[in-house]
């Protein structure tokens, strides 16, 4: 009788991890799935829940870099700018920045492309980690400070990283949610005016 319950509890057992096995499965195509509509919803800018639209003109700001420079994104009109978000605590950000950091060293001159790596500083740990931070990565592109967060909101980056691929008249043509390789940030530069 024992050897009976015994085997009728291995055979309970394996259905069990079976049927765990399943509901995993199962589980991750749909994450899987909602992070590819995420992603589509993204980079789609007709969605006017989203605010800034694909042609919108990127709405002008003044901030201080960590350097102590005075920025506007106005001044950079007649170049390509690659517009990010983020933030020290954030781990995407910090997957994205070395791809940056390589795109930037390579194509800057090239491409008349100009980053500029809005740091959400009202939501950061200090300045101090921001420039540790930069230093750690050896980020040599402009890092202006939304000290206030005003700047972020009206950009809606509510999730981060957020970047904006803003062209030669100062439209906006990409926003992307989350984080870009190199090679994403060169096929969409190309493909701007």
């Amino acid at each position: 009788m024992n050897k009976r319950n015994f085997a009728l509890a291995i055979v309970a057992l394996l259905i069990g991890i079976f049927l765990v096995n399943i509901f995993q499965d199962q589980q991750e195509k749909k994450e899987k799935e909602e992070a590819a509509k995420l992603a589509e919803e993204s980079m789609d800018l007709s969605n006017a829940e989203q605010g800034l639209a694909k042609g919108d003109q990127a709405p002008d700001f003044e901030l201080t870099t960590l350097a102590g420079e005075k920025v506007k994104l106005s001044d950079y009109q007649g170049q390509k700018v690659i517009l990010n978000f983020w933030a020290t605590w954030c781990p995407p950000c910090k997957a994205e920045m070395p791809h940056m950091q390589k795109y930037y060293e390579k194509n800057a001159d090239k491409e008349n492309v100009e980053i500029l790596a809005v740091n959400l500083t009202s939501m950061d740990e200090g300045r101090n980690a921001v420039q540790e931070f930069v230093d750690g990565y050896e980020l040599t592109f402009p890092i202006p400070m939304d000290v206030d967060g005003d700047i972020g909101g009206e950009y809606r980056a509510f999730t981060i990283p957020t970047t904006y691929m803003i062209d030669t008249k100062g439209q906006i043509q990409h926003k992307i949610v989350g984080p870009m390789n190199e090679e994403m940030m060169g096929e969409m530069v190309a493909g701007m005016d």
